[in-house]
């Protein structure tokens, strides 16, 4: 048999560095594991009954919005077509644990991942009613293949309107689970509404704030190493006071300690890039906060990788006024609000 030699040392040379680099490449892909963690803010999934206990009279067929079957359907077969593919280009079963708000009760969530485009997926929820006068209240769904839940808890805001009056809002969602068999803590949120006023009715955003962070600090106190992600749609930007200062975030990973969460959406929103639109102006209250250990380089297990808003054509008022606005349920679209999730990764 000949001995086949090259006549060009240097194509050897080339072809072993291109060998190594699919190699390296091959062998990078097979250590990683990566998981998506998501947020959507639903707008306003009511079902068509009428709750007494309830201001819920407009999502009925009687109501203002005449809220039909038909209408109720139309809105589950899009939220779910929306949610099927959030996080898919990273993970091939898509996300592992989506938070929501938004939601009339649980039964709108069973109808929801009953639909075609998110059956084959097994989801479970987690849901407790909250005291909102609307009836609106958060919940989580997560695909049982990638995360246990081992507890769940709600947690009441206790607050007051500036008449002295309480002021009924949605309770805080605590999940503590298994993602892969890694131990990590949920909180989902729906903080008081800007509708009185933002300067007016700032005190309840950073009454909510605060209740995260206690719930967080008792969460590290029991466990220094607690892998926590405060998400929801916060009424609030990532730079107003409610985050930066009673939250304690930190745009920059460099600048992390316990003491603070990661917010990745701070930078975002500074290139005037958001989640909701209002008078032709981007805002981003939908956001996910990262506590130390999942940016923290010398930890172990799940890290942050990448944040990313869920944002296509489809899902964008393509003529009108709104010309450029998230197209919403009243236009037979999905949510005036776009979903955000993250990316975390592992060595496997």
């Amino acid at each position: 048999m000949k001995n086949f030699k090259f006549k060009q040392p240097g194509l050897l040379v080339l072809l072993a560095c291109l060998l190594l680099n699919v190699n390296g490449l091959s062998a990078q892909k097979k250590q990683k594991e990566v998981s998506c963690i998501a947020f959507y803010n639903l707008e306003n999934l009511f079902d068509t009954i009428d709750d007494p206990e309830k201001y819920d009279e407009e999502y009925t067929p009687e109501g203002k919005n005449k809220w039909t079957e038909t209408k109720y359907n139309a809105k589950l077969f899009n939220m779910a077509h929306v949610i099927s593919l959030i996080g898919k280009e990273g993970c091939k079963d898509g996300f592992s644990i989506l938070g929501v708000c938004e939601i009339e009760n649980r039964k709108v969530l069973e109808d929801l991942i009953a639909q075609p485009a998110l059956v084959g997926r097994n989801l479970q929820i987690v849901h407790y009613p909250s005291p909102d006068k609307r009836g609106i209240d958060v919940g989580l769904l997560y695909n049982p293949k990638r995360f246990e839940v081992i507890e769940s808890k709600s947690f009441r805001l206790n607050t007051f309107k500036n008449n002295g009056d309480t002021l009924f809002t949605r309770d805080q969602l605590l999940v503590t689970g298994l993602l892969d068999k890694e131990k990590v803590h949920v909180i989902v949120n729906h903080w008081p509404s800007r509708s009185s006023g933002e300067k007016i009715s700032r005190p309840s955003r950073n009454a909510a704030s605060q209740l995260s962070h206690s719930i967080c600090d008792s969460l590290s106190k029991a466990d220094p190493s607690a892998k926590i992600l405060v998400m929801g749609d916060l009424n609030d930007d990532p730079f107003n006071e409610s985050v930066k200062k009673y939250m304690k975030t930190k745009a920059k990973i460099s600048k992390m300690d316990s003491e603070h969460f990661y917010n990745p959406w701070e930078n975002i929103l500074a290139k005037g890039i958001g989640t909701l639109a209002y008078r032709d102006t981007w805002n981003l209250f939908d956001q996910i906060l990262l506590s130390n250990p999942l940016v923290d380089k010398n930890t172990k297990g799940y890290k942050f990788i990448a944040s990313k808003i869920f944002k296509e054509k489809f899902m964008i008022q393509s003529k009108g006024r709104y010309k450029g606005y998230p197209l919403r349920t009243r236009d037979n679209g999905y949510s005036d609000h776009l979903p955000v999730y993250v990316f975390l990764a592992r060595e496997k």
